[in-house]
């Protein structure tokens, strides 16, 4: 075989054993707190990218805000949980192709000597209702958070608008859930706050959950990506390859799973279409 050919094929063969790492892209993801602190949007991102070589990069904010940053078109997902923000997020459109991801639940924190008497109450109103009658001090993140909205939500379907010195608007709840429960903590107030919060704080914090259990308080988290019609710049490929596999059963196995060992329940549930169609029928 002449020099030429052969050096020829050698080139060939790099080239092809190169072509993968070449074609993967990169993702940015624009992120509700929660699922990065505690730890299963960096596993469900590290995963991906050891299957793909598809770099991904993630910032986070409370869902208003998240979403806010992704109209820039400056990122190709979004993970959020607020559905009135997330369709008004659609319908202006900015994103498309909005999918269940997984869900947690929120649970009302309070001091254990419980001054509102909520402690086995059945629905999530009526202890709003009995705090806000009280006026015990209550924490509120204010800042059009998922949680935020889910707070207001059921502010207004208790027919109450929460208002006086006894309900205190943190001035740094923007800084995410973790942050807010251990201001709630140190005030020994009330608060909305998701489960899984809770759970990574738990030995760290004298408040503990006082109601649950109310389908009104459950937190859907879902993955939308943005709009490539819109912004022609984003990573359209590589955002559709994420939001099929975050769907996956492999995917969802690993929310189904993450933080048994440590916590000794789940922190999310899986809730894909998919996932659904098979374990729930």
């Amino acid at each position: 075989m002449k020099p030429i050919r052969i050096a020829l094929m050698l080139a060939i063969l790099v080239v092809l054993a190169w072509t993968p790492t070449q074609a993967a892209g990169t993702l940015k993801i624009s992120s509700t707190i929660g699922p990065v602190d505690a730890g299963m949007l960096p596993l469900l991102a590290d995963t991906f990218s050891k299957k793909t070589g598809i770099t991904i990069s993630m910032e986070k904010a409370g869902t208003g805000k998240t979403l806010e940053k992704a109209k820039t078109g400056q990122f190709d997902l979004v993970m959020v949980h607020a559905r009135k923000l997330e369709d008004a997020f659609c319908a202006e459109g900015f994103g498309i192709d909005r999918r269940d991801v997984m869900y947690n639940d929120f649970v009302i924190l309070g001091p254990k000597d419980d001054p509102a008497k909520i402690k086995g109450m059945k629905k999530v109103t009526e202890a709003m209702a009995a705090i806000a009658k009280a006026r015990v001090p209550f924490v509120s993140r204010g800042d059009r958070s998922g949680t935020h909205v889910k707070e207001m939500e059921i502010w207004k379907a208790a027919g109450i608008e929460p208002a006086g010195d006894w309900y205190e608007v943190w001035i740094d709840g923007a800084k995410g859930n973790k942050a807010t429960t251990l201001y709630a903590n140190q005030k020994n107030a009330y608060t909305l706050m998701d489960r899984a919060t809770w759970l990574t704080l738990k030995n760290d914090i004298a408040i503990v959950p006082l109601m649950e259990n109310d389908k009104l308080m459950l937190n859907l988290i879902a993955i939308i990506r943005v709009n490539p019609e819109k912004f022609p710049n984003v990573n359209k490929a590589e955002a559709l390859q994420f939001a099929d596999w975050v769907v996956s059963d492999e995917a969802q196995l690993l929310i189904r799973d993450f933080g048994k060992d440590k916590y000794g329940q789940p922190l999310f549930f899986p809730n894909s279409d998919q996932w659904n169609a098979k374990h729930h029928q």
